[in-house]
């Protein structure tokens, strides 16, 4: 006899449950853990974010604007005088 406690058939079926959710918790967070190490390095996916210099450069290289372009949004960047 239990003397009137009885945590019920619900109580019965939940725990299995709440084991394998915790199960998937810890899963989950070793997957995370291996995956951005120890947290003191970046993600190797994560670049930084390039400038308004590298882009205007990238874009002259890649043969996206001409020369006139290129020297007159330089001299904007640096400083010069704005439209």
């Amino acid at each position: 006899m239990m003397y009137g406690y009885d945590p019920g058939w619900g109580w019965m079926m939940l725990m299995p449950l709440l084991w394998i959710a915790l199960a998937g918790v810890i899963v989950w967070a070793a997957v995370r853990l291996a995956q951005h190490g120890d947290g003191r390095r970046p993600h190797p996916e994560a670049r930084p974010r390039e400038t308004a210099r590298e882009v205007l450069d990238r874009r002259y290289a890649a043969g996206e604007i001409d020369e006139a372009d290129y020297l007159r949004v330089r001299e904007q960047l640096d400083g010069g005088e704005r439209p």
